[in-house]
């Protein structure tokens, strides 16, 4: 290990190469500094690296151009880019998340007497990876193998609502929207207002968006080995009501923390 002049803790592993290349080796450190934050300053980049605040724009400008981080349009900050949540999720597929979350996915659903599905992000749609029935008569059926348009579902809101509105017009160029059912959003306006609603209330919800009769809540996972995943509870409309829903949030929450947690 050595320690940066931020006193951040830098891994290395096996001797120092022969013919270091500084800017390859910067590159890669902002990684670095960027698994351990959620979001990057060019100031603090400057002085984890050592250097100069245009050289350490430089290096995020490159970082940027290949993808590995993007700028949000808000705070200025840089944040995790396309390239790297395709890198991340390559991992996350040999990691198979399913595996370590099905023992939280069957805890959740005994407890709150729903099916619970674990759903990931591709492109505009989601894939649900695995599902858990509820073991009541009247229930929602497991969607595991699945794939639905992402505005549809609650899992793939709250997903979607991880993203930038920038990222968001990129994933739908056009205007009006394919729907499941006549509740589901028709526009990517009404889409822009509702993720900006799921981004300040920390979870989504489906109101009968996916198929009628059913309702769920879903919230995302935000670990940095776990991008693109949320847990989702599903129930059938006639037995949701408020308290159930701020039920059902407090322990999607928590069970969204706990796989958090394993995946750190």
């Amino acid at each position: 290990m050595s320690i940066s002049d931020d006193g951040q803790t830098l891994p290395f592993f096996g001797e120092v190469p022969q013919y270091p290349i500084e800017s390859v080796d910067n590159a890669l450190k902002v990684l670095l500094l960027l698994g351990q934050r959620r979001s990057l300053r060019i100031t603090e980049v400057s002085r984890y690296l050592g250097v100069a605040t245009s050289t350490a724009h430089r290096v995020l400008a490159m970082l940027q151009y290949r993808g590995f981080v993007r700028q949000d349009a808000a705070t200025r900050t840089y944040v995790p880019g396309p390239t790297l949540d395709r890198l991340a999720f390559g991992v996350l597929r040999r990691l198979d998340v399913r595996n370590l979350a099905r023992p939280i996915l069957e805890r959740l659903a005994m407890d709150v007497q729903e099916t619970i599905h674990l759903g990931r992000l591709e492109g505009s749609e989601v894939h649900f990876i695995d599902s858990v029935d509820s073991p009541r008569g009247l229930r929602v059926v497991g969607r595991v193998g699945q794939s639905l348009p992402a505005h549809c579902t609650s899992t793939g809101k709250a997903l979607l609502a991880e993203l930038s509105d920038e990222e968001i017009l990129q994933l739908y160029p056009e205007e009006r929207l394919p729907g499941l059912t006549r509740s589901s959003i028709a526009t990517r306006t009404d889409l822009l207002v509702e993720l900006e609603r799921i981004r300040k209330q920390g979870y989504a919800r489906n109101r009968e968006e996916a198929e009628e009769g059913v309702t769920s809540i879903a919230v995302a996972l935000h670990t940095a080995r776990s991008p693109r995943v949320a847990i989702n509870a599903a129930v059938p409309l006639s037995r949701m009501s408020d308290t159930i829903l701020e039920s059902l949030l407090g322990r999607l929450t928590a069970a969204a923390e706990e796989l958090d947690h394993l995946l750190l």
